[in-house]
């Protein structure tokens, strides 16, 4: 601006803005979400009228905390009704300066008790939560007893199950396979071949643990693979009528389909993580429950004899 001090050019570019337009110093950014809930009270993951779901209950948070509906929030994949997330991915973008963490606080602040979220993080401005991802990981959990504590978080089977038997069926599984038998998807309108990673069953305690890693998964199919597991588990259905279900359309696997309580979307995979190794249970459930205490000393009188402690087994 010839002709004008260096004073006032910086005048004119601070205030000579349109009188009718607001000045915004924020810009758009996008985070990763890191989101455990107990899907026990939701009617699953996605938004839906007239119902509670877990990123209904997000969405409104974050208009909350931002006072604004313009912003885009997305989940790696859907959860169905009554499952858990221990470690569910999401995306977020809004218009904001805020750092991460006070994102996450504001957030949790607005979330009711069974949604919380672990982390919040910077992330690309191309990233997108369920594109990007390579692999989920989900976590099954088959009380073999009766559980006051854990009856949310366990599907209990009061029949012996043969793990061994389990194991060796869940072999049959892994690769790409056509899982038309084990989903309520309409294969015709949506492809049913899915690649599973790897499936692990291990016993912890009076738990039967199943994880199932897999490149995506279509609708109710863990929960299928699950019930299918456990009916040969229970001797009820031979190994070779699998093999079948995995070549041939089948309604059987539907009947068996496994109750959500005990599922859990365990992890997301994305480009350079560190895939879990160790399969862990969600809670410990053990048959016997052995408790030892030490009473605490009581003050004894003149001749008493030294104070005593004792041990009880509960």
């Amino acid at each position: 601006m010839q002709g004008y001090s260096y004073e006032a050019v910086i005048f004119h570019c601070l205030f000579s803005f349109p009188a009718n337009k607001s000045v915004s110093y924020r810009s758009m950014a996008r985070f990763k979400l890191t989101i455990e809930y107990e899907g026990t009270r939701f009617s699953g993951w996605q938004v839906q009228k007239n119902a509670r779901t877990v990123q209904g209950e997000i969405n409104a948070a974050i208009g909350k905390v931002f006072g604004t509906h313009n912003f885009e929030f997305y989940g790696s994949g859907r959860t169905d009704a009554g499952v858990h997330a221990l470690q569910q991915a999401a995306h977020l973008e809004v218009k904001t300066m805020l750092a991460p963490e006070i994102i996450r606080a504001k957030l949790n602040d607005e979330l009711p008790a069974d949604i919380n979220i672990i982390e919040i993080e910077k992330a690309h401005p191309d990233f997108h939560a369920r594109h990007d991802a390579l692999a989920r990981s989900y976590l099954y959990q088959i009380s073999r007893r009766r559980t006051a504590f854990g009856k949310k978080f366990v599907w209990w089977v009061k029949d012996p199950l043969d793990v061994v038997k389990m194991r060796q069926t869940a072999e049959l599984f892994q690769g790409l396979k056509d899982f038309q038998s084990f989903t309520a998807d309409d294969p015709e309108e949506k492809s049913t071949k899915v690649h599973i990673n790897s499936i692990d069953v291990q016993q912890s305690g009076d738990l039967i643990l199943i994880r199932i890693v897999g490149s995506h998964f279509i609708w109710k199919m863990v929960r299928q693979i699950i019930g299918v597991l456990a009916e040969v588990g229970r001797g009820k259905m031979p190994i070779n009528d699998v093999k079948k279900f995995l070549h041939t359309k089948s309604d059987a696997p539907a009947k068996l389909t496994a109750p959500p309580s005990g599922l859990f979307l365990e992890r997301v995979y994305y480009k350079s993580d560190v895939w879990l190794k160790e399969l862990k249970p969600m809670m410990d459930i053990s048959a016997k429950l052995s408790v030892r205490f030490t009473k605490k000393p009581e003050k004894k009188s003149g001749n008493d004899e030294e104070q005593q402690t004792g041990k009880t087994d509960i």
